[in-house]
């Protein structure tokens, strides 16, 4: 039998996995507003640097809030959690990126994030630069230090 449980705001009965595949569709349809520079900064960037989205997102929904956004078209490939089997920051999701983009270097590669715990510890781990986007002034714990941190998305036309 399928789990379900009450919602108690709405009172009614609703089975886990239907309500799933609600959540993850209107996550997509939803409106995607964009961090302030966003499109500026990918416009700029993609002209000197090859981009790509790691993403602990599902396939379906980050695609389409990607092409939503206007920012699809900057990417030269997308790698979720859900293609590759595991989740950011294990050390298989970013060896399985790592693997699949031509000609790959550390050196050369920069880990851009908002999460200290995925985005930020996984680069680390694997050797590549971070850059942490701390927009509300955050304390990073002393095990997690990103090679930069900025607040607002703009910093890293300086920094690429």
């Amino acid at each position: 039998m399928e789990p379900s449980f009450t919602m108690l705001r709405m009172g009614e009965i609703v089975v886990g996995l239907e309500w799933e595949g609600l959540y993850r569709k209107l996550l997509g349809d939803g409106n995607q507003l964009l961090m302030e520079g966003a499109m500026d900064v990918c416009h700029r960037l993609s002209k000197t640097h090859r981009m790509f989205v790691i993403t602990n997102g599902i396939t379906h929904t980050q695609i389409k809030r990607l092409k939503q956004s206007g920012l699809y078209k900057f990417f030269e490939d997308i790698f979720d959690s859900q293609s590759i089997g595991y989740q950011k920051p294990k050390e298989e999701f970013f060896n399985y990126v790592i693997s699949h983009i031509s000609e790959f270097n550390r050196k050369d590669a920069l880990v851009i994030g908002d999460s200290l715990n995925t985005d930020i510890k996984g680069g680390l781990q694997s050797g590549i630069d971070t850059c942490w986007v701390n927009r509300t002034g955050q304390i990073s714990p002393a095990e997690i230090k990103s090679t930069y941190t900025i607040s607002n998305l703009m910093e890293l036309t300086s920094i690429c």
